[in-house]
């Protein structure tokens, strides 16, 4: 089969001819039908942060996909050929003591497809069954890639209710696209955007943002609570930029008895102010790994299945796989002018 393969452990990658993968015991093969470019991709892609320290070369990487069952290895109970499933990236191993309390998302003995083990970026792909969540109904065969990082964007949200709440939202990568329309499905009154590129701002409003502020250093903070338009601060803060300066002004941006949601990745130690900012605010941070499993992945099955929530137009390019050199370039262009990158084998 043709694949994108990490061959040798420098930047870049290629589309190549790779041994079709057979299945074992407890994995089932599928047809992928789509697959797309996740932020963390980039990482492998380029050979830096915290790839060559943990990737072992040759790897068909790619963690974000969907397809069809061809066929079960012995022991892959509860699917057979012809289901179409989306992936749960977290390899669990279901005996640790976070997995016996119903904590999937943080196994201590996690693995992730597309990293420490074969991804989905080629034609075919083998996956363990339990990380296969099936599809009900055909209707969102063409979105299936998304569900992995849209419950992110689900978790992240709705780790506590929104309603009729003021929500802030760092950064309109994909991840908080999708928190935007999550957030307003779930009834918070307000949206705010902090987004730096004109053409995500206009994606988010689109996704329904009520407001969207653009980064202006030391002044940013001020204009965000303006955009607020209540005193006091937001009751919540999704922090999913990845920016240390973003995710430091997530503390000072919550109103007192609020809450953080911490996501992004910052690429260094971000200094905070523990006693003004955290205790003496009474805040409530939370840190966002991957979904739960498989709570977040019912959630995200509802908002979508029912129409609550709609990915299109996040979707902003759709290649094919062979081109995947301008997928990334889009992704890492400094102007941001993409969502989604999808890619079809």
């Amino acid at each position: 089969m043709k694949a994108i393969l990490k061959a040798k452990p420098v930047p870049g990658a290629v589309f190549s001819e790779v041994a079709d993968p057979k299945p074992r015991h407890g994995e089932l093969l599928i047809k992928v039908h789509r697959a797309s470019i996740c932020g963390s991709d980039l990482a492998l892609y380029n050979w830096n942060s915290w790839a060559p320290g943990r990737v072992k070369t040759p790897l068909m990487f790619g963690h974000e996909f969907c397809g069809t069952v061809l066929s079960c290895g012995p022991g892959a109970y509860g699917f057979k050929a012809g289901d179409f499933v989306s992936v749960e990236s977290h390899i669990y191993c279901d005996r640790c003591l976070q997995c016996r309390l119903g904590q999937r998302h943080v196994c201590e003995n996690m693995k992730l497809i597309g990293v420490d083990a074969p991804g989905g970026f080629g034609e075919f792909a083998v996956i363990p069954a339990r990380v296969a969540w099936r599809h009900k109904t055909g209707s969102l065969r063409d979105l299936g890639s998304l569900f992995e990082p849209f419950g992110n964007a689900v978790y992240s949200v709705s780790v506590e209710d929104v309603r009729d709440q003021i929500v802030l939202i760092q950064g309109a990568g994909p991840q908080g696209l999708f928190a935007v329309a999550v957030a307003k499905a779930l009834g918070a009154r307000r949206v705010v955007v902090v987004e730096g590129s004109k053409f995500r701002g206009a994606l988010a409003e689109k996704m329904g943002a009520d407001a969207v502020v653009k980064p202006d250093g030391a002044r940013t903070l001020s204009k965000a609570l303006k955009a607020a338009k209540r005193p006091g601060g937001y009751d919540a803060v999704l922090e999913l930029s990845g920016n240390a300066e973003a995710a430091a002004m997530s503390l000072k941006a919550a109103r007192a008895g609020g809450r953080v949601t911490a996501f992004g990745l910052p690429g260094r130690p971000v200094e905070i102010d523990w006693a003004q900012d955290l205790i003496f605010k009474g805040l409530r941070v939370y840190g966002i790994i991957g979904r739960r499993i498989w709570e977040t992945w019912e959630q995200a099955d509802a908002l979508l299945e029912s129409g609550a929530v709609d990915l299109r137009p996040v979707v902003t390019h759709v290649l094919p796989m062979k081109d995947f050199k301008e997928g990334f370039r889009l992704m890492m262009s400094p102007e941001k002018n993409c969502g989604k990158v999808v890619l079809v084998p």
